[in-house]
């Protein structure tokens, strides 16, 4: 009996004992995958996390072996699975979560009047596809624009200075030019073929071969997903308290999330779409379009959400 209780112990501790290495980025919509670290104990994993500035910077942590599981645009995981990153999309994360927002006296009242304007954007993100494809649909090129690329944290001030006409933004960001006066909303850029962009959450080709820690993986973020989806309010509480530590309003994160939505769900073909666009506009530089069945894998989440 004593044997069995020591071999028990000993599975409870080595099961305790797993760890799974997160990137994520600091953005409202990314909070349900920041809360993993408070729900994957329950499942005999503890989750470390580390917080990127862009979804790109996370690749080269992934090709070193120092990321398991990452949280970024798709643009990124695409960008990443064609520069050789052995990762595979397992779940969509958030959908949403862009605008284009132009200075308040601008006279900017279309996207046509974008043409010979300053916009400013973050390279590699999903807003960087979604300004291409926008002005695209109203027949301006990019080189009918400038494009001006910094940091997510530099746009808002570079925007309030005056020093960019627009911006195509993140959340909470954009909503936050907003509230604070200096910006008026363009357009929620989800009319194009891409349509609503979804985040992805990518796991690396070595965790997703352990089944048993990838599909506990995956039932903890399902887990967190359904609470975060279960109880609004204390979502709230864990993205302004815990993610950005007092730094956003309550009212500036229910404009937010008014423009974004926690999700468990990706597609492959929403996957091909957003590949052949980011081909089609330069984004990424992409020889060519790597195909969303060769690194799509939605059995983990099928059977994490039964």
């Amino acid at each position: 009996m004593r044997l069995v209780l020591l071999v028990l112990l000993l599975a409870l501790s080595s099961r305790a004992e797993d760890v799974v290495r997160l990137g994520n980025l600091k953005f409202a919509h990314y909070g349900a995958v920041s809360h993993m670290k408070e729900v994957c104990p329950k499942f005999g994993i503890r989750l470390e996390e580390r917080v990127f500035a862009k979804g790109l910077d996370i690749v080269p942590g992934i090709l070193a072996g120092e990321i398991d599981l990452a949280a970024s645009a798709l643009d990124a995981a695409i960008a990443g699975r064609a520069a050789g990153a052995p990762v595979f999309v397992v779940a969509g994360f958030a959908k949403g979560g862009a605008r284009i927002v132009v200075g308040k006296d601008k006279g900017i009242a279309r996207i046509e009047d974008l043409k010979g304007r300053k916009i400013g954007t973050a390279r590699g993100g999903a807003q960087e596809l979604l300004l291409y494809a926008e002005l695209g649909k109203h027949g301006l090129a990019q080189k009918d624009v400038q494009v001006v690329f910094l940091a997510y944290a530099d746009l808002n001030q570079a925007l309030q200075s005056g020093q960019l006409d627009a911006i195509s933004q993140s959340e909470p960001q954009s909503s936050q030019a907003i509230r604070q006066g200096y910006a008026v909303e363009l357009i929620k850029p989800y009319d194009t073929e891409m349509g609503e962009p979804i985040r992805a959450l990518v796991m690396t080709e070595k965790l997703y071969a352990n089944h048993a820690l990838a599909l506990r993986t995956m039932k903890c973020f399902v887990a967190s997903t359904r609470d975060f989806l279960a109880h609004p309010d204390q979502a709230e509480k864990y993205v302004r308290e815990q993610v950005f530590k007092g730094a956003l309003a309550a009212d500036e994160y229910k404009d937010a999330l008014g423009n974004a939505a926690f999700t468990t769900d990706i597609t492959p073909e929403h996957v091909q779409v957003t590949a052949d666009l980011m081909v089609k506009y330069g984004v990424g530089k992409l020889p060519k379009a790597p195909q969303a069945k060769d690194f799509v894998r939605l059995d983990l989440l099928e059977e994490a959400k039964r």
